[in-house]
């Protein structure tokens, strides 16, 4: 006989945490479970590549709530159990270890799982990725014995855990196989500017690079070669290149989708009572333009578990949130509001050497992101812009003595 819940939550991390959180919040009576493959109570992710693998953050400072508020409010947990299956006629997924459990109202919030290395080595001890708590784990202990460390992938991630290598004064390399870091998610004058910062702080920036293989010695990753031959030594490899959302599961019991499951307004998807949330749910955005994707970001996670909490409850309300990101890099702090995707003109707000700046993305005229280093008046005041779709006359949006706020009235 498979146990049962009114709700079930497949995921622990922001969102399936989170949605059930608003599900009490709302109110809901019902059973919930919340189903994560690893054993940890629900965790941030962000600090992992920041403050957690910097040891500024104990993992107790990062838990998303205490072991007692799950009990209090009669959420079951059930972790180190990965789902692998899911019978939408029977409403019925299924563990690894081969447990049943039924469920009511279905919500998949696993995330995405590290995009791997298409290269000979990619699996040697000294190689990492950083999505869990285990990952930072396994640096942390090794870094006694790094000197020199190879990040591979010049996004968020990579830079960030590029930036807590090199202040704990690690000979670091970053490759990029792109001609600019960043540059899936910001224009040029960012990606520029974060170079520079990182070539100040002793990390060598490698554009345009295509790696060979992960070379090995004694077991153990002993450097990275370059597509031209060349060999970086090192005793720790990093690899950031995204993530691939695990949705194989729903895929495979007939959910529409790809790169991830596909949802509507209401985070439904195309199965009976089955909901998707968070970094695996491909939704259309007003502000990529109508576009499908899919967000990676807590704000998102958060987002996205409202919405599913209501539609349950019947209250109903369809999801339409600003995106908002951060990124934490020395001591610089990024804050990013809106989708710079599509933009045909960029304005620049401040000064880039002063390291306190803003960049403001148009298309059309109008406002649609915003990426603000060092500048949280300008985020907070520039919300108001992307979610109004302003198109404010660009030289009063470059001139830092005009408050943003006005220019959104």
């Amino acid at each position: 006989m498979s146990e049962r819940f009114d709700v079930a939550i497949v995921g622990a991390g922001h969102a399936g945490a989170q949605a059930a959180v608003a599900l009490r919040q709302a109110r809901f009576a019902g059973s919930i479970a919340l189903i994560g493959a690893e054993p940890d109570l629900p965790y941030e992710r962000p600090p992992l590549s920041k403050e957690y693998l910097s040891g500024e953050k104990p993992f107790e400072r990062i838990l998303l709530r205490p072991a007692a508020f799950w009990q209090e409010r009669d959420v079951a947990l059930r972790l180190g159990e990965r789902v692998v299956g899911v019978d939408a006629g029977a409403h019925e997924v299924t563990t690894e270890a081969g447990a049943r459990i039924g469920y009511g109202q279905l919500v998949w919030a696993t995330g995405g799982s590290p995009r791997r290395l298409v290269c000979s080595g990619h699996d040697l001890a000294g190689v990492h990725t950083v999505r869990t708590r285990a990952d930072a784990d396994r640096m942390v202990a090794e870094l006694p014995q790094v000197t020199r460390a190879v990040v591979i992938g010049g996004g968020y991630v990579g830079l960030e855990a590029a930036a807590v290598l090199a202040k704990a004064g690690k000979q670091v390399t970053v490759l990029e196989a792109q001609d600019r870091v960043l540059a899936r998610v910001a224009g040029a004058p960012l990606s520029r500017f974060y170079e520079a910062e990182h070539r100040a702080h002793g990390v060598d920036i490698r554009l345009g690079a295509t790696v060979e293989c992960i070379e090995e010695r004694d077991g153990r990753a002993s450097g990275v070669r370059l597509a031209g031959g060349e060999v970086l030594p090192a005793d720790m490899v990093v690899v950031g290149i995204g993530i691939v959302p695990a949705v194989e599961p729903l895929l495979a019991a007939g959910a529409e989708g790809g790169n991830g499951v596909a949802v509507d307004a209401f985070c439904r998807t195309s199965l009976p009572d089955v909901f998707a949330i968070g970094d695996c749910a491909l939704h259309e955005n007003r502000f990529a333009a109508g576009a499908a994707i899919r967000l990676e970001s807590v704000q998102n996670a958060n987002d996205q578990a409202a919405v599913v909490a209501r539609a349950i409850t019947g209250a109903p309300a369809p999801y339409d949130a600003v995106p908002w990101f951060w990124s934490n890099q020395y001591d610089l702090q990024l804050k990013t509001v809106g989708l710079s995707i599509g933009h045909d003109a960029i304005v620049t707000r401040g000064d880039p050497p002063t390291r306190s700046f803003s960049l403001i993305y148009l298309r059309g005229g109008r406002v649609i992101a915003l990426d603000c280093v060092n500048a949280t008046r300008d985020y907070v005041q520039g919300r108001a812009l992307v979610a109004a779709g302003s198109a404010p006359d660009p030289a009063r949006l470059a001139d830092p003595a005009v408050p943003l706020k006005e220019l959104a009235a």
